[in-house]
């Protein structure tokens, strides 16, 4: 059987679909199931049980023989938290007492790191195992994040194949429920509904125009592919960058929802909030080579692709995948 956490959230369910699709339906899933917006996510699809996050670890101890693998995508994301104790709990503790059983029962593991872990980008966006004791995230949750990442490379013990994958901007079907924190696409398309044009923010560094900012932006299928191959594949263990390799522009975003909607682009600009002008990212992306010397060889949907299915097939008729 395959345990994936976080099965309730954006990328866990679009995960548990693709399994799905692969024909693995012996899949636990563990979250804290309150929500009902997000248990849509996981509606008509195939999976073993359920098992609260707070009874999981007991559960584990109870089923570990039937275990193949642990994709631990659960935690706490949002970057608007600062209290430090919620991530210290959910995002560094619990994952510690994961990845500790994973290794007492000798059971592969995945877990969600983030691309938030680089900060502005002082030390670059490459997933060197060199530089994580270096990196300055500029929240609580990037740094709790960075906290389990230089953990896991300090012990001696450790699962048998493990990866911490740093997700950059994942968008796409599933995420309705995340409201503030979900992907600009998402409230591209609804801001471009309701008024018919979209704001961005202006830029307030010179060597950048507005809306020219840059992000690496990856489909949340793509996302799934990838972790479908490291499941697959076991390369050598450690951290793995998740993004596309290829920053673009805000304004590419929005031209490209606009487009998907059959609609000619109206996009003006507002002045980014001081309150966070000074942690203001103007610049990501993902250096992808580890993962491409691992083997992985699928090319990434491009921008335009993604926000193109995304919209159609989802947005627009308020379908899951």
């Amino acid at each position: 059987m395959i345990v994936l956490t976080g099965a309730a959230g954006f990328i866990g369910s679009v995960l548990l679909k693709e399994l799905n699709n692969k024909g693995i339906n012996d899949v636990v899933l563990s979250d804290d199931f309150s929500n009902p917006k997000k248990n849509k996510n996981f509606e008509n699809k195939n999976y073993l049980d359920k098992v609260h996050r707070d009874d999981f670890i007991g559960w584990l101890d109870n089923n570990y023989q039937s275990i193949e693998f642990i994709i631990h995508i659960g935690a706490r994301t949002d970057t608007t938290e600062f209290d430090k104790s919620v991530f210290d709990k959910l995002n560094l503790n619990y994952t510690k007492q994961v990845w500790e059983k994973c290794t007492l029962y000798n059971i592969p593991l995945i877990y969600a790191s983030s691309a938030a872990t680089y900060g502005l980008g002082e030390f670059g966006y490459k997933d060197s195992h060199d530089i994580v004791e270096k990196l300055k995230p500029l929240n609580t949750y990037g740094e709790s994040k960075n906290d389990f990442d230089k953990w896991a490379l300090e012990q001696g013990k450790t699962p048998p194949f493990w990866a911490g994958l740093k997700f950059f901007n994942v968008y796409g079907p599933n995420e309705y429920h995340k409201g503030r924190m979900a992907s600009v696409i998402l409230h591209a398309y609804k801001q471009i509904k309701e008024n018919g044009s979209m704001k961005l923010f202006r830029s307030h560094n010179p060597e950048f125009k507005d809306g020219e900012q840059l992000r690496d932006f990856v489909y949340v299928k793509d996302v799934v592919n990838v972790i479908l191959f490291l499941m697959e594949n076991k390369p050598e263990s450690g951290l793995y960058n998740l993004g596309t390799g290829k920053a673009r522009t805000f304004i590419d975003l929005v031209n490209a929802t606009f487009k998907a909607m059959n609609l000619t682009s109206e996009i003006s600009f507002i002045d980014t909030p001081e309150d966070i002008r000074d942690k203001y990212q103007y610049f990501t992306e993902a250096e992808m080579s580890k993962l491409i010397s691992a083997g992985y060889s699928k090319e990434f949907t491009s921008l335009e692709e993604g926000v193109q299915d995304y919209v159609a097939n989802y947005l627009m008729s308020g379908d899951y995948y």
